[in-house]
């Protein structure tokens, strides 16, 4: 074998060890980076569906939970709630809920699947607002003499009726949205996974 040649096989071998050890570098210093690319389980999880469990929730009672990062309200409205909003229609301005603020099988006068159960996300469509439960009726709600309870949003006026649904004339553009969910039992509610079982 000749000396060039035995040179060009050791410069061969640097090389190889030289690009190999690069690469195991690259690789180790890529791994960090890439990692915290990935959503952090605090973050999974604020995304993640939340289960609830109503079974403490009394007529005319509303609880708050978090999903997203958003406050969700549930209501078990009574029966005088519920037929409220037959009162309503004509005051409101998306009465059938026309535009898509809710799944299908919500699309409905109650906009819920069980009607005495309103599910909803609490914040205005207006400018992101959470709006406040003014369940009582007439003058001692403090917002009108005919008030038939429902929903008022301090920072630019807007009101919502026991269904979610927005006044004529107010900011807010759209009805308070409705969340995907379903029923795991008479007394559980998970939000975040529709009827259909796919997550939001």
């Amino acid at each position: 074998m000749a000396l060039d040649d035995k040179v060009d096989c050791g410069r061969r071998r640097l090389i190889v060890a030289t690009a190999t050890v690069g690469g195991v570098a690259g690789l180790a210093a890529a791994v960090p980076f890439v990692a915290s690319m990935l959503p952090s389980e605090r973050a999974r999880s604020a995304g993640a569906p939340v289960e609830v469990d109503i079974s403490k929730l009394a007529p005319g009672q509303m609880m708050t939970v978090e999903w997203r990062g958003k406050p969700v309200w549930v209501i078990n409205r009574t029966k005088e709630m519920l037929d409220s909003l037959k009162k309503t229609d004509d005051k409101v301005s998306d009465p059938q809920s026309g535009k898509h603020m809710q799944p299908e099988y919500c699309k409905n006068e109650t906009r819920s699947i069980k009607p005495e159960i309103l599910v909803a996300v609490g914040i205005c469509t207006h400018l992101g607002c959470s709006p406040t439960e003014k369940f009582k009726t007439g003058a001692e709600s403090g917002i009108e003499a005919d008030w038939p309870g429902g929903f008022f949003c301090p920072c630019h006026g807007s009101t919502f009726d026991l269904a979610g649904r927005v006044y004529k004339g107010k900011p807010a553009p759209d009805n308070l949205e409705i969340p995907a969910h379903k029923y795991l039992g008479d007394t559980k509610i998970v939000i975040g996974i529709g009827q259909d079982g796919k997550e939001a």
